[in-house]
């Protein structure tokens, strides 16, 4: 068996397994009703991967960035149906401009994987400088006062089995490997039924709290609207396992 390092974000074959594995909506759905709801002419999709959301919002009829630093992830959204109709930029959220959007999305848990949080601040501030005065930006984050969070809302070890059309049957799990604090690192174990080659992906997640969101938000010109615990908009309660941000621009 052999055993190598990669990035599901970088490799082409486990780019391809990204969406078998997020098979529920309910994040897509959330911010698909959000952008309808605002009536958003223009939206941001910072961290858009493989474009699921940023194509559906297109085909909508919403004007659509999607920012991605992933060569391959932006390669694989540009031949998604309806890639065409969308601006892609290869690259992190420094490289938007003022560009007036009405929001800002951030689904899949794209505020942990910005793990740094000189990177995250950053990030903030150039979702504020492209959206208009009064836009909002919407994102979630697991909730870490929630009991038994652990990477990609799987039990550690637990492994799923996926079909890729490239590399077929394929089993899946996760490894926590180190926890610092809010800041938890990880494997992802790729095993290939046909070759019994193992893939093996390295990430890290950071657990930031309501408050030190809030606070981030704040220090960077954002006003928190509305704050849910889950994906039905119920309240945050102790045990909600996310905490939903829609914040205006100040």
């Amino acid at each position: 068996m052999v055993v190598a390092v990669f990035s599901e974000y970088a490799d082409p074959r486990l780019v391809a397994l990204y969406d078998a594995l997020c098979t529920h909506r309910r994040d897509t759905d959330f911010y698909l009703e959000l952008a309808a709801e605002l009536s958003a002419s223009s939206v941001v999709d910072i961290g858009c991967g493989t474009g699921l959301l940023a194509c559906d919002l297109a085909e909508r009829g919403h004007a659509v960035i999607g920012v991605d630093p992933s060569p391959a992830m932006i390669g694989y959204a540009r031949n998604r149906t309806g890639g065409d109709s969308v601006r892609w930029i290869e690259g992190d959220a420094s490289l938007l401009g003022a560009e007036q959007a009405d929001l800002v999305v951030m689904n899949g848990h794209v505020a942990q994987v910005i793990a740094d949080d000189a990177d995250w601040d950053r990030c903030l501030r150039a979702a504020h400088r492209a959206l208009r005065p009064g836009g909002r930006i919407a994102f979630e984050t697991r909730n870490p006062d929630a009991a038994g969070w652990t990477v990609s809302g799987t039990s550690q070890g637990e492994r799923r089995r996926i079909a890729s059309p490239g590399l077929g049957q394929v089993q899946v799990w996760h490894r926590v490997t180190d926890v610092l604090g809010d800041l938890e690192r990880f494997e992802t174990h790729y095993l290939v039924e046909s070759t019994g080659e193992e893939l093996i992906s390295t990430g890290e997640l950071r657990f930031r709290t309501r408050e030190q969101l809030t606070r981030g938000l704040a220090e960077t010109g954002f006003s928190v609207e509305q704050l849910f615990g889950g994906w039905d908009r119920q309240p945050v309660a102790a045990g909600s396992p996310e905490l939903i941000f829609i914040a205006g621009r100040r």
